[in-house]
C-alpha cells in the first residue's frame, strides 16, 4: 500500500522521483507553481518542453528534472474553472490519471502534486482536493507502481483541506 501524505512546502525543493507541474497548454512556463518550477529547473526544462509541442487540458507530459532535486517533472494541464458545467471535474481527474500512468510507465516510485488548477485557474480548492485524493486512492488501490504520493500545499488552508480529506 502506498504512503499518501500532505505537507506544506516548496515543491521545487523536494527530492523525489517526480514532481508535478500545474502547467498551461503551452508547457512553456507561466505563473504560480509553473513559473517556480521553470525557474528552479533552469533553461534546460524550457528547451525540453518546447520539443513536446504542448499538451491538451486533462492530459500530462513528462520531462527530466534538470536542476531540480526531482529526477522528472510531470506537466499536468488542469482545467480553468467556469462554474463546473464544462466538464472541469472530469478534466481534472484526467490529469491525475495521466500523471499516474506516466509514473507507472517511467518507473516513478515517489511523486508530489501541487493543488492543480486551484491558483489562477480558480478551481474550488475543496473540490479539487476531493478529486485529487479520490484519483490517488483509486490508482494506489489497483497498482503498486507508486509507493509514495505527496500533496505539497502552498498554504496552511490548502494543507488543512488535504489532511481532512485524507483522514487519520
Amino acid at each position: 500500500m502506498a504512503t499518501i501524505e500532505a505537507i506544506q512546502g516548496d515543491i521545487t525543493a523536494l527530492a523525489l522521483d517526480a514532481i508535478v507541474n500545474a502547467a498551461n497548454e503551452s508547457l512553456l512556463g507561466g505563473g504560480g507553481v509553473d513559473g517556480a518550477i521553470h525557474r528552479a529547473a533552469g533553461p534546460g526544462l524550457l528547451e525540453e518542453c518546447r520539443k513536446l509541442g504542448g499538451c491538451p487540458t486533462g492530459e500530462a507530459r513528462i520531462t527530466g528534472g534538470h536542476r531540480l532535486k526531482a529526477r522528472h517533472v510531470v506537466h499536468a494541464v488542469g482545467p480553468v474553472w467556469h462554474g463546473g458545467a464544462r466538464g472541469e471535474d472530469a478534466l481534472l481527474a484526467g490529469c491525475y490519471r495521466a500523471c499516474f500512468a506516466l509514473a507507472a510507465q517511467h518507473g516513478i516510485r515517489s511523486i508530489a502534486f501541487p493543488a492543480i488548477s486551484t491558483g489562477v485557474y480558480r478551481f474550488p480548492r475543496d473540490r479539487a482536493c476531493r478529486i485529487a485524493v479520490t484519483e490517488t486512492r483509486a490508482f494506489t488501490a489497483r497498482s503498486t507502481a507508486v509507493a509514495r504520493v505527496m500533496f505539497c500545499c502552498f498554504d496552511a488552508e490548502t494543507l488543512a483541506l488535504y489532511r481532512a480529506e485524507l483522514g487519520p
